[in-house]
This record gives C-alpha cells, structure tokens and sequence, in this order.
C-alpha cells in the first residue's frame, strides 16, 4: 500500500509539472474563485461587527410624563427586564440627563444660559432599551403602547431608529446573497477548467495508461495520479491566494476602520491566521480533488 501511495504521489507531480501552463492557468482560475470565497468570509465578519457597533448605539427610547412617580417607572423598568426581547434598560432620572446635557453643551454659552433662564428643569426622565436582536424592537414597541401605559408614558422614540435598523439588515443581507452566487459562480468555472484539465492530461497519456493496462497495474494507481494532480491544483491555490489577500487586509485595515471603529482587520488576521489560511487549503483541495474525480470517472474508462 505505501508503495503505490507513492508511485500515485509521483506520477502526480510528474503530470503536474509536465502541464506547466495548463497547471499556470488552472491554479490562477482557482486562485480567484478562493479569493472570492476568502472575501466573502471575511466581508461576514465586518457585517457582523458593523451590525453589532449599531445594535449598541440604537435603542428605544421612553420619555415620561411630569407626573409620573419613579417608582411607577423603576416597575416599568422591571417588566420590561423580564420580557425575553429585552437585553438591558437603564433608567436615566429628569436630573441626570440635564446634567448630561449640561456637560455636552458646556462649551456653548448660548444653551447654558437659556437653561438658567427657563428656571426649570425642561427634560423628561426615561428609560434606554436594548434588544437583543434588532428585529424585537417591533414587539417591545407594540408592548409600550399598551393602553395602560399611556397615561405614563409621554413619547416612545422607535419608528426613526427601527428604519435605520432594517436599512443596514437589508444592505448586509443583499451583500452576503450577492458575495455567495459570485462564489458559486467562480467555483464553478474553477471545476470546469480544473476538469478540462485533467483531462487534456488523460488524453495526452492514453498511451501510457494502456501500457499500464496491460502489466496489470490496479486502477487505483492509474486514477490515483490524476486525483492527486487536482489535490496540488488546490493546494497551491489555497496557499497563493491567501499570501494574496494578507497584505491587502492589512493595507485596508486603517480604511475599514475609519467605517466600523471595532473593527481591526490586522488583529482579525493575527488572531485567526491559521484557521483562515486552513479555510482556503481545504476549499481548494475540495474544488480540485472534485473537479479531477469527475473528469477521471467520465473520461479514465478503468
């Protein structure tokens, strides 16, 4: 078994290295389809930050009336806690968000100077929600408009910050939709030319696959070879297409961070290299090995 493991090891790179422009060709396609494959991911990645860095800057906001006694809203509070949409509510007193207001505008005299004049405090308090999924805010909107609450309550802030939600759902679910099909799309021309291939290689040997036939040699170590030439196909391309994309993440990371803050692609990359070097290895070694199967089945009559 060793011994016909590495004569099938041998004459793969022997058929590898004889089709040099062919092979040239066949890893480049296959170079640019795992390139694609490899944006894809990483775009799931800058998605799911970015998706994330909003989740936590977007909340519904409940303003409450003059009237209303903080206990009546630190009971609000605690229901809403308890609802399984709700990821967290902070209550944010008619005193505390004047004076985080006073901060924001203590450089403008102009807003400092009114608020001495009205005499009062002219802020509402309120309660800050976080979903725990962008596409609750409906429910936990719908359960602050009951008709119990009304009287408590003076202004919901939801519909401005839900369309800004749905917006960016929609956006990153078109993207990915579009980056998969693109993905197939170039995968598939990959198999084709990886295919045509293999088989210009088993054309060019039917000679010697017929000698072979006739000293008895098994078909495992006929077809063998051809398997094997399509596992380097991806192999290489694997390896050469994320040599590839490395520095051009790096070059993009101070770009991509002026966009999404939490995201640092260069530590994404240190964390992950071997994971991600691994992903392009095993997809290339699946678009070869399968396209070379095909072609050694439909065309290696052994």
């Amino acid at each position: 078994m060793f011994v016909n493991l590495s004569r099938i090891v041998k004459y793969g790179f022997q058929n590898f290295l004889r089709n040099g422009w062919l092979s040239t060709a066949t890893i480049a396609v296959m170079i640019l389809a795992l390139f694609v494959l490899q944006g894809l991911i990483l775009f799931n990645v800058l998605a799911k930050t970015a998706l994330t860095a909003v989740q936590n800057k977007i909340d519904i906001s409940v303003y409450f009336k003059n009237n209303t006694t903080e206990d009546q809203i630190l009971q609000l509070k605690k229901n809403l806690e308890s609802l399984s949409e709700v990821k967290k509510v902070e209550y944010i007193s008619a005193d505390q968000a004047l004076a985080e207001f006073q901060a924001r505008h203590q450089d403008n005299s102009t807003v400092s100077q009114a608020i001495e004049e009205l005499g009062v405090n002219p802020l509402l308090a309120s309660l800050d929600i976080k979903a725990k999924d962008p596409k609750q805010y409906a429910a936990i909107a719908a359960y602050l408009n009951n008709e119990s609450l009304q009287p408590l309550i003076e202004k919901v802030s939801y519909a401005q910050n839900q369309e800004m939600i749905d917006r960016l759902i929609n956006i990153i679910d078109t993207a990915q939709r579009g980056g998969i099909i693109l993905t197939i799309i170039v995968a598939l021309i990959a198999v084709l030319v990886a295919f045509n291939t293999i088989r210009l290689a088993i054309y060019t040997n039917r000679e010697t696959i017929g000698v072979m036939r006739l000293v008895g040699a098994s078909n495992n170590l006929i077809r063998g070879p051809y398997i094997m030439e399509g596992i380097l196909y991806g192999l290489l391309a694997g390896i050469v297409s994320f040599v590839l994309i490395v520095p051009l993440a790096f070059y993009t990371s101070p770009y991509i961070a002026k966009f999404i803050p939490e995201m640092n692609l260069q530590n994404y990359f240190a964390g992950n290299f071997l994971k991600l070097l691994g992903y392009q290895i095993i997809f290339g070694i699946i678009l070869g090995t399968v396209s070379s199967f095909i072609a050694v089945r439909r065309y290696l009559r052994v």
